[in-house]
Parts: structure tokens; C-alpha cells; sequence
């Protein structure tokens, strides 16, 4: 590679390094032994996606969603879903100003650069849809008016899998606009130890201060947005997404969306890893946390007591990696 005149393409993967590593070390000193959880989290965020967070309550999913929102200095929002929420309390709505003889838009909690989303399963269908348009598109439609939303724009819902009563299952059409989904998991006994000695008297929040801002972040989002994938890497995610479909214990495969959203996160995993070309071995890294949440096990696969993260790590292995990578 020339030194004298970069190439139009060239990624600061330095810059990338310099961005996600300071935001990982700041949540990571919220969330107690949980690295992988901050890692799928910051990648997320550079791969320009949303984030469903699916645990029992009092691990930490809400934590990690305000971390990641307090060490970005930018606009964040918290939504409590509850079953009297209303779409307008998520969009906006449009208000009749009697000094003006006009309707003036007041804008709802989901114009930030952050959405925290407490329990999204606890809202009605109707407004768990309103989320849609402003996750896929990044803007929101009221009264046929279109509205941009902020960049970056990052959704991170929480719900509870467990307590079930008075909540409304996600529709496939919401899960899929999530680009990815995990799970926190008890702490290991140290990690809990840890906790309870520094977060005992006081909320691990109040000492977490930003560490980057806002414009920072959208400059590394263009940056990993140019990271090469070959198309050796392009079919090999084809593969991926057609055996997925053909899978026996799979009833609903994965979806062209979720073969874009593999690759994005892919994209941004190599980043990460100081690569400005992607390999079979991001993919592979990602795939359960973007695909598993995805895909519909048959009732042989739940009889069989196979869950769909066991099903995507069998697509991962069964699937050969094209030459010419």
C-alpha cells in the first residue's frame, strides 16, 4: 500500500480500536464478569444495530443498557413498557397550539441516540409496532409527516422470558429488527463477590462519566462501514442462510434481513479484532446472538429439548467455508 496518497477506502481502525475499547472498559466496570455481553453490546452499536437483552430479572440486563447509554455523551431515553403505553408516548404526537392556529409535533421518546426499552414485552402489540418504522428506517411517520431520527440510534430492549403472565409475546416481524439478542446469565461466584463489595452502598452509575461522544461514534460507524468483504464471505453467508432454511428442526429459517445483519456485525466484530477485511471466523462469532432469536425450532427439535442457539452452532459447523476467503 502507498504511503504517499491513501486509498479512498482506507478504514482508521485505530480510531475504531480507540472508540470501542474505551466504551467497553466503562461498562465494563458496571457489569461485573460479563465480558462477552459488553463485547456483543459495543458491536452492536458500531454495526449500527439494536439490541434485545432476554434474561430473569436481577442480572443486569437494565445496567447494561444504561451503561452503554452513560458512556456516550449523547441524547438518551428510558421507556417503561407497560400495558397502557401508548404508541404516541414512543413516537410523538401532533398538538393543536392555540396561539399559532396550528398543530405543532411534540416529539416522543424514541428521538435519542440511545433508547433504553425496560420490559418491551409488556406493551400491546400495537405499540411494540410502533418501534418498526424507527428501527428499520430511523425516522417515524406522524400524521403523514416524516421525522429523521438522531445518529447513531440505538434501541436496547429488555424483557423477562420467565414471568410471562400480563406480557405479549414480540412478533417475528419485531424480533427480526432486533440485529442481535443474548442473554446475561448469573455472575460467577468472584464476579458477584466483586459486586457486592464495590456496588454495595452505591449504584455503580453514579461513578460512570462519558467516554466518547456521539459524533465519535457515528465517525467510526462510517469508518467499519468500509471494511472489504470478499465474495467468497458474501456466499458463505448465502450458505449460511439457505441451510437454515432446509434445517429439520428448524421451522421458520433464517431471513435475507438476518444474512444482512450477520454481515454487518461481522464487519463491525473484525474491527474490533484490528482487521479492515472480514473472515469466516467473525461470522462464525456472531451468528448465535444474531441468528438464534431469529429461527423457529420444530416441535421435534423442543421435544428433543434442542434450543435454537444449539441449532445455529450445528449450521456453523455443518456449513463449509468457500475457498478463496
Amino acid at each position: 500500500m502507498s504511503a504517499i496518497s491513501p486509498a479512498p477506502d482506507t478504514v482508521d481502525l485505530d480510531a475504531v480500536k480507540a472508540v470501542a475499547g474505551s466504551v467497553h472498559r466503562a461498562v465494563a466496570t458496571v457489569i461485573e464478569g460479563k465480558d462477552e455481553a459488553v463485547s456483543t453490546a459495543v458491536t452492536v452499536l458500531l454495526a449500527e444495530g439494536h439490541l434485545l437483552v432476554e434474561d430473569v430479572p436481577g442480572v443486569g440486563k437494565t445496567m447494561l443498557a444504561k451503561a452503554l447509554a452513560r458512556a456516550i455523551d449523547c441524547r438518551v431515553s428510558r421507556v417503561q413498557f407497560t400495558p397502557d403505553l401508548l404508541p404516541s408516548d414512543i413516537t410523538g404526537v401532533s398538538v393543536f397550539n392555540q396561539d399559532t392556529r396550528a398543530f405543532e409535533f411534540r416529539r416522543g421518546a424514541i428521538f435519542a441516540n440511545v433508547v433504553v426499552g425496560d420490559e418491551i414485552n409488556r406493551a400491546s402489540p400495537k405499540t411494540q409496532s410502533a418501534l418498526l418504522e424507527s428501527m428499520e428506517e430511523r425516522q417515524v411517520t406522524v400524521d403523514g409527516q416524516t421525522y429523521a431520527l438522531p445518529r447513531p440510534f440505538l434501541v436496547m430492549a429488555t424483557q423477562n422470558p420467565i414471568e410471562m403472565e400480563g406480557t405479549y409475546p414480540l412478533p417475528e416481524a419485531q424480533r427480526d429488527r432486533f440485529m442481535a439478542r443474548i442473554s446475561m446469565g448469573y455472575p460467577a461466584a468472584a464476579s458477584e463477590m466483586a459486586m457486592l463489595e464495590t456496588h454495595g452502598a452505591v449504584s455503580p452509575l453514579e461513578g460512570l462519566s462519558a467516554v466518547t461522544t456521539a459524533a465519535d461514534v457515528q465517525q467510526q460507524i462510517e469508518n467499519i462501514r468500509r471494511l472489504h468483504i470478499s465474495a467468497a464471505l458474501r456466499q458463505y453467508v448465502v450458505e449460511l442462510m439457505a441451510a437454515s432454511r432446509a434445517h429439520r428442526l428448524l421451522r421458520l429459517g433464517a431471513s435475507p434481513r438476518a444474512g444482512l445483519q450477520l454481515l454487518r456485525a461481522a464487519r463491525a466484530h473484525a474491527a474490533l479484532a484490528g482487521r479492515d477485511h472480514v473472515l469466516p471466523e467473525d461470522v462464525q462469532t456472531v451468528a448465535v446472538p444474531v441468528l438464534a432469536h431469529r429461527v423457529l425450532p420444530t416441535g421435534e427439535a423442543s421435544l428433543a429439548h434442542r434450543g435454537t442457539e444449539d441449532i445455529v452452532r450445528d449450521l456453523v459447523e455443518r456449513t463449509a467455508v468457500p475457498s478463496g476467503r
